[in-house]
């Protein structure tokens, strides 16, 4: 098994500094007068770390001259720090040019420390699956030790390297969880950062009291059982202890991406090095980088193989090889550690005669299984050419057969590999195959048989981290792939098609991507049978593979007509509210700047006596800010308003005609099944997932999905409150399963018990709290979000829900103990297994920990809701197809189905679609399946 990727992030400034204290009492002064005991000190730390620790990926954290958000907090913050000395200022130019010179990215983002911007990368890193090293002698570091995160403490004076894992720092400051570290100092303080903490007490003391109450707001809270002195301080000092600690937490949420290519070590630049070491007069480290071997194993010889023409088919043993890399020369310092194309000997063949092409179609009937890749002239699967597809059943052996731009040609050639690809006895192997399935569906080839889907496979087993080929190339066989902008460049108008690239080198890359995904496989397969995802591999997510590219290529037919109407509208009612906006303000202002609009509410109309500011400085104005204002003032409601219609015309319909295909005359949605979290489907362009349809404008937008024709009609089925019936089923809670099976109206069922009501003496506001609080409970709603849902007093919505937990008590039960679980396992899973995992369930943060509670709610719930419209959708179109039906499935949101139905076909569409959604999965609650017919997808829905 591949080790994972190695990352080290280091900390710069405190390495520097750590140098210069090291040489101060022996200084090293060159003959220009120059200390570079820092710049030395600091090199050779970062030889240690590449020569002895071979790192996959490195970057390098300085602090920011700018202010930081701390600053802003505390001005105070920092303030009795003595000057940087002038020799490691004299020496900085030097090390940024040796790092640079190693090609190792230089992180900094203004308004954040390093550590901030390296408890951000080592946090998105190891979501990734990369081991990160935060190399720095700050013990502060602590905090964001993690699984997967260490605290890697160079050798100092003697003293070896030290390695803190989560359990090296529970030991050293002998606590029970890392988030504690920031207790212990805001307790103490810093004298270095100018963090007060509580006066009088030192570490000693923090450790103690961390022991014995847990965190530094409890230690608050239980002031009264202190004595002395003691006693005296925390209560005195209690708001600087929190604020002590603000200022001691690392921020992990800097605005920086983790692109992990940015990161990889490669080649450094020898001339770049050979001049700083040369003006520092560093003769020994010149030796040492640029003079000396590194310690790899040598690559492979370039050797020269026949033309596919002529060698031995298909034999492994005795199948000329391609061109690998050359010997490197003895002056090259390598530092990737990663495999390449150029490093690893491989076989991968050219297909382009007919006699080459009969015999791998022959070889393709023997294979119980095998990968396959195509190459296209652009991305839109619709309407790209097939330009070359590749094969691979054996690891380091591909063939590529390449296609013609002459379409009829092309069709011919892609032809003569239908009879493998629709052979349903073989398993097809892929990443992303959606995308290549429905590129040979235009070349009416429907490829059958189990699917294998990479991308899938990794989703599967880490649901949160990025799916793409190269990076699971890198992280699970330490090998780097060709990157396709060195084939057909960067993104732009000088940008090439892979046509335009000779074949010679698509081969490589082609042969590459099939290769790699077959390795791929190999990894996969049995990780999905220890975790227990088979089921979900090979009857949910792969199977629904096809249905996805049939629907995708059916697509939806829009009006364009109705969108310009309603645009108009959506137009005229902005004004008008734009207008009003004007007069409430008593000026008028840029509506869309946040600056502006901040000065208007909390300036001059002051809606609020302490607004929230973001980290610039400004008024914050979201939604979520506003909507908690919407009962101060008039305009509030206006602006939300203002920015819903807005929103309605820019995002849906003003666009949606843009994405009207001109050879189709329909809307491609593209269905992402390795996006969410929870496995619900998303969608792209558009996102239908995001029409709204609370309001009646954004409703309007359905009615512009009409049917192909004047033989068809939109028919919809949707599932009724499908969460509300998982919830029953999970909780077992007697009194909500009774109502669903006696078929009552739950929310009316709810209102009654909360309320202590009749059922006929619940009125309509009775019900619509209802319903907001039996939804509000499945997402772990508070009081505090309950009482904004239903403009109650936080009371008010604290004893609606006691109430309802006192009625249904099986339900509150099952939420603690899904909680309770989810601490154990720091995951939850959905009734096939599913698995969303949650690290932060344990978080000492409490925003951070209380997110996760409520994923521990509701992601069992919204994820077996998932798979059970997954399910039913394959079972649907495996009918349809079977039936041969005129209809189509065009659209999934949400809970909902949408057909291009024939009108003949309608009541037939109605019974089976209800019984196959229905039966999806089996629950001790039935299931309720909602279905209309319409012109359109508002009559039908």
């Amino acid at each position: 098994m591949s080790q994972p990727p190695k990352l080290f992030l280091l900390d710069a400034m405190a390495l520097i500094y750590r140098a210069h204290f090291a040489f101060s009492k022996s200084p090293r002064v060159n003959s220009k007068g120059l200390n570079t005991g820092a710049v030395f000190g600091f090199t050779n730390a970062l030889l240690e770390i590449l020569e002895k620790e071979r790192p996959t990926h490195i970057g390098v954290a300085f602090e920011s001259s700018t202010p930081t958000f701390r600053h802003e907090q505390f001005e105070a913050y920092k303030a009795q720090r003595d000057a940087q000395p002038e020799d490691i200022s004299a020496g900085m130019p030097y090390i940024k040019k040796i790092i640079q010179g190693f090609d190792i990215p230089i992180l900094k983002v203004d308004g954040f420390e390093a550590d901030d911007v390296i408890g951000t990368l080592a946090h998105k890193a190891a979501q990734e699956g990369f081991e990160v090293y935060m190399m720095t002698p700050d013990k502060d570091y602590s905090q964001l030790v993690q699984k997967g995160v260490y605290l890697y403490k160079p050798s100092y004076m003697g003293k070896g390297v030290e390695i803190w894992g989560v359990p090296e720092v529970l030991a050293r400051w002998n606590i029970e969880r890392v988030e504690q570290v920031t207790d212990i100092l805001g307790l103490q303080g810093d004298a270095v950062d100018n963090i007060p903490g509580i006066p009088g007490v030192g570490e000693k003391t923090a450790i103690k009291l961390i022991g014995e109450y847990g965190s530094v707001e409890n230690i608050i809270a239980n002031a009264g059982e202190l004595k002395g002195k003691l006693k005296e301080r925390v209560t005195e000092f209690a708001d600087q202890a929190i604020l002590s600690k603000q200022l001691a937490t690392i921020d992990i949420d800097v605005p920086i991406a983790f692109q992990a290519d940015a990161f990889c070590c490669s080649e450094l630049n020898r001339d770049a090095l050979a001049e700083v070491f040369e003006e520092l007069e560093f003769r020994s480290l010149a030796r040492r980088v640029l003079g000396v071997v590194a310690p790899d194993p040598p690559t492979k010889t370039r050797k020269k193989g026949k033309s596919a023409g002529q060698m031995d088919l298909f034999s492994a043993s005795s199948a000329a090889e391609v061109d690998v890399a050359e010997e490197d020369g003895p002056d090259t310092l390598q530092l990737t550690g990663r495999d390449t194309i150029e490093s690893v000997r491989h076989h991968y063949y050219l297909m382009d005669t007919p006699e080459l092409r009969r015999t791998l179609v022959e070889h393709l009937k023997k294979q119980k299984e095998f990968c396959f890749d195509t190459e296209t002239s652009g991305i839109d699967p619709i309407d790209a050419e097939l330009v070359g597809m590749s094969f691979s059943w054996h690891p380091r052996e591909a063939y590529y057969v390449p296609l013609p731009a002459d379409q009829a040609e092309a069709r011919a050639i892609a032809d003569e590999f239908r009879e493998v690809l629709e052979d349903e006895r073989i398993l097809k192997i892929g990443q992303n195959l959606k995308f290549d399935i429905t590129v040979l569906n235009c070349y009416s080839i429907d490829v059958k048989g189990p699917l294998f889907d990479t991308m899938l496979a990794h989703y599967l087993l880490e649901p949160e981290m990025r799916h793409n080929m190269d990076v699971l190339a890198e992280n699970y066989l330490n090998y780097q792939p060709v990157s396709i902008e060195s084939l057909i460049g960067k993104r732009g108008k000088d940008q090439k098609t892979m046509r335009e690239v000779p074949v010679k080198e698509v081969v490589e890359y082609a042969g590459e991507d099939a290769d790699v995904t077959l390795q791929l496989k190999t990894v996969f397969a049995p990780r999905l049978k220890e975790q227990g995802y088979e089921k979900l591999m090979y009857e949910v997510e792969c199977p629904l593979v096809p249905v996805l590219s049939d629907m995708e290529a059916a697509g939806v037919k829009i009006d364009p007509n109705a969108l310009a109407e309603l645009s108009q509208l959506l137009s005229e009612n902005a004004a008008q509210i734009e207008k009003r906006i004007y007069e409430e303000a008593g000026e008028t202002f840029n509506i869309g700047s946040p600056k502006q609009l901040g000065e208007i509410l909390f300036d001059k109309l002051k809606i609020a006596d302490k607004p929230k500011k973001t980290k610039s400085g400004q008024y914050a104005t979201n939604e979520k800010v506003l909507s908690s204002f919407v009962s101060e003032h008039a305009i509030v409601r206006d602006i939300l308003d203002y920015r819903e219609l807005q929103k309605l015309r820019s995002t849906y319909v003003d666009a949606l005609p843009q994405l009207i295909h001109t050879s189709t005359g329909r809307v491609h949605t593209s269905f992402n099944q390795a996006v969410t979290a929870t496995g619900r489907l998303s969608s792209t362009n558009p996102n239908l997932q995001n029409i709204p349809i609370r309001t009646e404008q954004g409703r309007e937008i359905r009615k512009a999905f009409v049917p192909r024709d004047q033989d068809h009609v939109i028919f919809a089925a949707d599932y009724s409150q499908i969460e509300l019936r998982i919830m029953a089923d999970f909780s077992g809670d007697e009194s909500m399963i009774e109502a669903f099976r006696k078929g009552l109206d739950i929310h009316t069922n709810t209102a009654a018990k909360v309320y202590g009501v009749a059922l006929d003496e619940v009125t309509p506001e009775m019900r619509r709290n209802a319903k907001t609080v039996n939804f509000a409970i499945i997402y772990g709603v508070s009081a505090f979000g309950l009482a904004q849902r239903l403009y109650l007093s936080r009371q008010e919505a604290s004893d609606i829900i006691k109430s309802y937990f006192k009625e249904f008590a099986a339900v509150k039960a099952y939420m603690d103990s899904a909680i309770e679980k989810a601490r154990q396992d720091e995951y939850v899973s959905t009734l096939l297994g599913r698995r969303r995992y949650l690290p932060d369930i344990n978080s000492r943060n409490q925003t951070m920990r209380g997110f996760a509670e409520r994923n521990a709610i509701n992601a069992p719930i919204q994820g077996t809701a998932a798979d059970m419209i997954k399910i039913a959708m394959i079972r649907i179109h495996d009918w349809m197809k079977k039936e041969k039906l005129q209809s189509r499935m065009i659209l999934q949101v949400h809970d909902e189905l949408v057909f291009d139905a024939h009108r003949d076909e309608i009541d037939v569409l109605k019974t089976h679609v209800t019984e196959f959604m229905k039966n999806a999965l089996p629950l001790s609650v039935p299931m309720e399946i909602g279905v209309g017919v319409g012109d359109n997808w508002l009559e039908a829905h």
